[in-house]
């Protein structure tokens, strides 16, 4: 073997221009499947990164009623659906997937919160419990948090975020000034920001709706003073935060099956649905894997242009190196040897082209990524499947080539010149 595998080099050393051409085929296939995969991995990571990225791993258990969430300011709450309070937290926190749950309430915070004359053009209001917070992974900036007293004695206080701040304040310190909610004055203790920085990629008018509640300002109040702010009973909302993002989906399938669960009526109306952002992010990412895959089949069919070439180089050298083919049977070398010896020179020829194809798709991949501003993503596992079936491509189609010098006639070999 290790005698066929030196003979394989002589002979491409011997024509490197030709051997060279050869190998084009594959390497511009195993470049192109490199690039394309890794812009397919790397899109995902990116489309993955941009929506769950807003969410802490968080899933959001929205009261809806059919595809659109149930808005209690234009009709009552119907009978059967259920009380939430606090004790539904030890039930949600129950479920394997769920580490950590919160009740909260949200309202669109445009012409609601006003300094004096400065208001907020964009933004929602919370009406939130004691581990908002920690669900979504806030840390007070500047100023309290919540403390029990304001939940148990109602007070009317409130914390605000980086972008309310600057909105209602114009970089002053809003700690211990007084804000207006809905007509209500609410004191200002704290300040509070995203433990990890999280700045969505915002594109399309999709793209605004989705990061809307992420983008614009947050202003948080406590639970029991939300029916100050709106005369009219609302049912709470849910979030639950699952440890790890691939169990987000059962995290708020298993959340709104328990909310659900609680109804006293069969197939209602209304009822808790999950607004999934990992449901969306593969969706997203079908889409793209979806198309992108056809871009594949095209460098495949250059993988098998470049395999037919093999198969054409090998013939002519099997035509080259007859008198050395009738030579080696005449001196009793079986078909096996023979056959093999050809094979392994069309194997290495197409490793070799495999292994220039995978270094010039990296190469080409982070050209794409800078140009593009598209994540890498190198799957080794691609890499080494790809410079394997290179060798195998080498031995598919230099298997004809094999046989022929195979069976050539010892006699007829050494009479060709």
């Amino acid at each position: 073997m290790w005698e066929n595998i030196r003979e394989a080099f002589d002979g491409i050393r011997s024509h490197k221009l030709r051997s060279a051409l050869t190998m084009l085929g594959i390497i511009i296939g195993i470049a192109s499947i490199i690039t394309i995969s890794s812009t397919i991995m790397g899109t995902n990571e990116q489309i993955k990164e941009n929506l769950i990225g807003a969410g802490n791993n968080t899933v959001e258990i929205v009261l809806y009623q059919g595809d659109y969430p149930f808005d209690a300011s234009y009709q009552p709450v119907p009978e059967y659906v259920p009380i939430l309070d606090v004790s539904i937290k030890n039930e949600l926190e129950k479920i394997p997937e769920i580490e950590i749950s919160s009740l909260y309430y949200k309202r669109d915070a445009y012409g609601m919160i006003w300094n004096g004359a400065n208001g907020m053009n964009q933004g929602t209001i919370y009406g939130v419990d004691d581990s908002f917070l920690s669900v979504y992974g806030y840390r007070i900036r500047s100023g309290r948090g919540f403390l029990p007293e304001d939940f148990s004695e109602y007070r009317k206080v409130t914390l605000i975020d980086r972008t309310s701040s600057e909105a209602l304040f114009f970089g002053e310190s809003p700690i211990g000034k007084t804000i207006e909610i809905n007509g209500e004055p609410f004191t200002v203790i704290g300040e509070f920001t995203q433990s990890k920085a999280f700045q969505p990629t915002i594109n399309t008018l999709d793209d605004y709706y989705t990061y809307a509640d992420h983008s614009g300002g947050k202003v948080l109040v406590p639970m029991g003073v939300w029916s100050v702010l709106y005369k009219f009973d609302a049912p709470p909302s849910v979030v639950a935060r699952a440890p790890r993002t691939d169990e987000m989906t059962q995290a708020g399938k298993a959340a709104a099956d328990l909310l659900n669960g609680l109804f006293e009526v069969e197939n209602p109306e209304v009822k808790y649905k999950s607004q999934d952002l990992l449901e969306q992010a593969k969706q997203l990412q079908e889409l793209s894997t979806a198309t992108n895959r056809q871009l594949i089949w095209v460098a495949g069919i250059s993988l098998l242009v470049g395999g037919i070439g093999v198969m054409n180089i090998m013939l002519v050298s099997v035509t080259e190196r007859t008198p050395e083919i009738g030579l080696k049977k005449a001196l009793g070398a079986k078909k096996r040897k023979i056959s093999l010896q050809f094979l392994t020179e069309a194997g290495v020829l197409t490793c070799i082209g495999g292994m220039l194809g995978v270094l010039a798709g990296i190469g080409l991949a982070y050209v794409v990524s800078r140009v593009s501003g598209v994540p890498i993503f190198i799957s080794w596992a691609i890499v080494a499947a790809t410079v394997i079936f290179s060798f195998v491509i080498g031995l598919f189609f230099g298997a004809v080539p094999a046989i022929q010098a195979a069976r050539l006639n010892p006699i007829d070999a050494l009479r060709r010149e």
